[in-house]
């Protein structure tokens, strides 16, 4: 579909709904999704399509954008992250980061985080969706997940068992800069790990140039707004630019002790009916904070806000997971040049994007993603993979053990860390300076230093620390969550982080990538100047390290007693008709960017949901 015709869907779609639903309880549907992000608009989509007479509501707390450079070029991914489309939520001081605060970016647009995020499509191995079935929840597996996946997937030059009819547009960029060629060959010749380009198979191992969510056709950011919206029928209906206080639960009399939800309560007061199903879709931040609002959750936190408890669920907002992220960033030789220039050389810019609108490859098609995946003993070699093993055990064993909440999660993470096929670390050759992320109007954007860059994103893949997001007891509607991420509260966590900067080092110091850069700018040779100098790489992590923007498992698929939320038909435990279908509810953590799980588990929920409107 043109862009021109999809902004025409899109603001029509809005635009009737947003006129006639000003009065409580005017507007009556089957289904009410709240958040139109990743998993929202896929799983309302699908349920348009395969439930013809159903009427469903998605509300979404941001606008809709759907002519906006910053989302549709490639090239500018990045830009949204810390602006007006980006929740951009702050973590409380973390104890171990010297109380630094770090920031948790989510998408507030109709599309949410797959409209900001850096557009990385990949997969888990496939012994990590196992996992989820091992842990309590028959039929999560590989399996269901990987055909989920690929049918959300359309992807052009992809190998045997890619998706092609799904949705969502997947592509390896036309545009490589000269200096990411020699990556992949810098990895195998230099470090002996072999190329993969079949790394979305269930066996993520090795070095790859990996899709991202990029339409090849035209060149545009392919999210679940643009993607999917276009092929709902007229039966789904979308509200943008509304948050929702709350699910409205009525106590069903004859069970007695489970409630219905009936609909949703916005911030206006408005009261929106539903007659089968309410489907959270808020994401790993927001979904417990709706659910908290509603009164499931945790007796303490509902007491110290003021709101009744309805249904006792220990585990909403805990088991709070995420990929720890660092960085080394090297400064090219002049004859390079890579993508800062879109930064500071106006005219430059201008043009690219006149070659991107003309269909002409441009910087602004994408920076190719050139990835490795690696294990312990291929970061680090045998005797140190060995003794990280050790050390995350001894950190298990001295965790809480009356404690249920995060337990299983742990238990598969000890379980992934020695299988050979499941990372540990991410490297990710990224062109141009992302010291941080920051946008035109941060003030510390012209401190970005001039000349060209290429950075390399280091991601702990599996990290023990397990935190909590809550709503602000002060504020529960209005004020920002509480995200407590714990980072480095465990000693396996820190090593981990250095181990991995030390491979990424390596990788940059071996040829013939060595020969494309004269200066590490971050942390420095000078500063760090040998390979065993860990308290200098102790310190750099403290002060460095943050989130890579995937949190998950807030709102868990697992046993009740285990500190589940939602059982593996994705329902919330002790409600009826409430739903939670987003990536809190992944039962662990996975070794991946969340994007492709995350519309699997879309569309597994859509044939749920579906198959139980058939029985109704």
């Amino acid at each position: 579909m043109a862009l021109s015709t999809l902004l025409l869907w899109i603001g029509l779609s809005v635009g009737v709904l947003a006129s006639g639903a000003t009065k409580p309880d005017s507007k009556v549907y089957d289904y009410i999704i709240v958040g139109g992000g990743t998993a929202g608009n896929a799983l309302a989509t699908r349920l348009s399509q395969g439930l013809p007479k159903a009427k469903i509501l998605v509300i979404e707390a941001g606008p809709a954008a759907p002519d906006e450079d910053a989302i549709n070029v490639p090239g500018l991914k990045g830009g949204n992250l810390g602006g007006k489309y980006d929740w951009k939520f702050p973590t409380v001081p973390q104890v171990a980061l010297k109380n630094r605060t770090t920031v948790v970016n989510r998408g507030k647009v109709l599309g949410g985080s797959s409209a900001i995020n850096l557009l990385s499509w990949n997969r888990a191995a496939a012994v990590e969706y196992d996992q989820w079935e091992k842990v309590g929840n028959p039929g999560w597996n590989w399996k269901s997940m990987s055909a989920a996946m690929t049918k959300a997937e359309n992807y052009t030059g992809g190998p045997p068992g890619s998706g092609t009819k799904g949705p969502v547009h997947a592509s390896v960029s036309r545009y490589v800069p000269e200096h990411q060629k020699l990556f992949v060959p810098t990895v195998t010749g230099a470090l002996g790990i072999a190329e993969n380009n079949s790394s979305l198979q269930g066996n993520p191992i090795g070095v790859m140039f990996q899709p991202s969510s990029v339409n090849p056709t035209n060149y545009v950011r392919s999210y679940s707004a643009n993607a999917y919206l276009p092929q709902a029928g007229p039966n789904l209906e979308i509200l943008a630019n509304t948050l929702v206080a709350k699910v409205n639960l009525k106590k069903q009399i004859r069970t007695g002790n489970t409630y219905q939800a009936t609909g949703v309560t916005l911030a206006n007061g408005t009261v929106i009916l539903a007659s089968q199903e309410v489907i959270l879709s808020a994401g790993a931040i927001q979904t417990p904070n709706l659910l908290e609002r509603s009164g499931i959750g945790r007796a303490s936190v509902l007491r110290a806000a003021n709101i009744t408890q309805l249904v006792d669920l220990p585990g909403v907002g805990e088991n709070y997971n995420d990929h720890l992220r660092l960085q080394l960033v090297y400064q090219l030789k002049p004859q390079y040049r890579g993508s800062d220039l879109l930064k500071y050389n106006n005219t430059a810019a201008a043009e690219e994007l006149a070659k991107w609108r003309a269909g002409i490859p441009s910087i602004m098609d994408d920076k190719a993603g050139a990835y490795v995946f690696a294990n312990w003993e291929q970061v680090a070699g045998k005797s140190e993979a060995d003794r990280l093993v050790d050390l995350a055990r001894s950190v298990a064993a001295a965790s809480d053990r009356s404690s249920t909440t995060g337990k299983p999660g742990l238990t598969s993470k000890l379980t992934l860390l020695t299988s050979p096929s499941v990372p540990q670390v991410e490297i990710i050759f990224s062109d141009g300076f992302a010291g941080g992320y920051l946008s035109p109007s941060d003030p510390l954007y012209s401190r970005v230093p001039k000349p060209h860059f290429f950075t390399l994103l280091v991601a702990i893949q599996h990290p023990l620390s397990t935190g909590s997001v809550h709503i602000n007891t002060s504020f529960p509607l209005t004020g920002n969550p509480v995200i407590n991420p714990n980072y480095l509260s465990n000693e396996y966590d820190m090593a981990s982080c250095i181990a991995a900067l030390k491979f990424a080092r390596r990788i940059a110091l071996s040829e013939p990538l060595r020969s494309v850069w004269e200066n590490e700018y971050s942390p420095g040779l000078d500063a760090v100047k040998t390979d065993d100098d860990d308290e200098v790489w102790r310190r750099y992590v403290i002060n460095t390290v943050q989130s890579i923007f995937h949190p998950t498992s807030t709102a868990a698929m697992l046993p009740r007693r285990q500190g589940g939320v939602v059982d593996g038909r994705l329902k919330v435990y002790g409600t009826e008709g409430l739903r939670v279908v987003d990536a809190s509810v992944f039962s662990t953590q996975v070794g991946a960017h969340v994007q492709t799980a995350v519309y699997g588990v879309a569309e597994r929920a859509a044939e749920m949901v579906r198959r139980d409107w058939e029985v109704r």
